[in-house]
C-alpha cells in the first residue's frame, strides 16, 4: 500500500467498519487521508487502491466512516469538514464551523433518532485544536446533517512551561449513552465528561499531566489516557481507580482499545506496545 502513494505522507487512516463478506472471503477496507488533501480507500484482501477522492485543499488531520461504512467523514489542517460517498467518490458535504482551527478527532456513533428529538440514525463529533466540540445527528440516507450541540472549553491566556499545546480529544462514551469525554489544555489537568441531554459536565476526573491521547474501551468501563511524560493511565469508571504504566521512550500519541475491550494498543516515537487486559 505505501509503494501505491510514494510521494504523499499518510496522515491519518481508519478501517471500514462490518466487512463484507463475499464468496466466503472478508473483504477488508481501510481509508487514508493524505497530506496533499486526498483520501484514498485501499482492499486489503486485493492489496490494492480501489478509489481516490480530493475533498480538501490542504492536509488531512483526521478521517473516519460513519458507522454503516457508507460515508467518510475527514477533517482538515483548516478546520473544514467533509462527508463523502465511497460508493459514489463525491464529497456531499463540506461543513465550516470549526474553520481556522485543524481537526484532531472525527468519531461517529449508532444512535435512535428519538434520543435527542432530532431526525438521523447516526450521532457523530468533530473536535478541533482550538478546544472546540461540535455533535451532529444525521441520517446520511436523505443528506440531512444537523448539528445538535457545539462545545468550546476554556483555557488560560498564556499557557507557562509548555512548548506546544496538547491535543483536544474528545470521544463518545460507550457506557453512558448521550455523553462525551473531553481532555484538552484547559484550566485543570482532568478528563471532563458531558452529557448531550443536561448540556453541562457531569463529572470531572484529575489527572496527573494534560493529555496527549484517548481511549474508551467499547467493553467494559475502562478509560486509557496517555501523556507527554511517557506515562499511560488505566482509569476504571466511574470510581477513578487508576493504574499508571511506565515503559514509552516519548510521548504517548495514541492508545486504542480493540473492538473486544481485552487489548490496548499504545504508540510513542519509536515503540508500540500492546497491553492485555485481565479481568478483576
Amino acid at each position: 500500500v505505501s509503494a501505491l502513494v510514494a510521494l504523499q505522507s499518510c496522515q491519518c487512516l481508519a478501517w471500514k467498519p462490518h466487512p463484507v463478506v463475499a464468496w466466503g472471503a472478508e473483504s477488508q477496507h481501510v481509508v487514508a487521508g493524505y497530506s496533499d488533501g486526498t483520501i484514498r480507500v485501499f482492499s486489503i484482501s486485493r492489496t490494492e487502491m480501489e478509489l481516490k477522492m480530493h475533498p480538501h485543499a490542504v492536509a488531512l488531520t483526521a478521517i473516519a466512516y460513519s458507522t454503516d461504512g457508507e460515508m467518510i467523514l475527514s477533517g482538515g489542517k483548516d478546520g473544514l469538514v467533509a462527508v463523502s460517498s465511497p460508493r459514489t467518490g463525491m464529497t456531499i458535504h463540506v461543513l465550516a464551523e470549526h474553520k481556522g482551527s485543524p481537526i484532531t478527532v472525527l468519531q461517529c456513533t449508532r444512535k435512535q433518532y428519538r434520543d435527542f428529538g432530532v431526525e438521523g440514525g447516526e450521532l457523530w463529533l468533530a473536535t478541533s485544536s482550538d478546544r472546540r466540540v461540535s455533535v451532529w445527528a444525521s441520517d446520511w440516507l436523505t443528506d440531512k446533517c444537523e448539528l445538535l450541540d457545539w462545545l468550546s472549553f476554556p483555557a488560560p491566556a498564556s499557557p507557562e512551561g509548555l512548548g506546544s499545546l496538547p491535543p483536544s480529544l474528545a470521544a463518545f462514551c460507550p457506557w453512558e449513552p448521550g455523553t462525551l469525554v473531553y481532555v484538552g489544555f484547559g484550566m485543570q489537568k482532568e478528563a471532563l465528561f458531558y452529557s448531550l441531554r443536561k448540556k453541562q459536565v457531569v463529572e470531572k476526573i484529575s489527572l496527573p499531566y494534560f493529555a496527549t491521547s484517548l481511549s474508551l474501551s467499547p467493553a467494559a468501563r475502562f478509560m486509557a489516557v496517555g501523556f507527554g511524560e511517557r506515562l499511560l493511565r488505566l482509569l476504571r469508571c466511574p470510581s477513578s481507580e487508576a493504574q499508571d504504566y511506565t515503559g514509552h521512550d516519548d510521548t504517548v500519541h495514541l492508545c486504542r482499545f480493540a473492538p473486544s475491550g481485552r487489548r490496548l494498543l499504545t504508540a510513542s516515537h519509536s515503540a508500540v506496545l500492546l497491553w492485555e487486559l485481565t479481568a478483576g
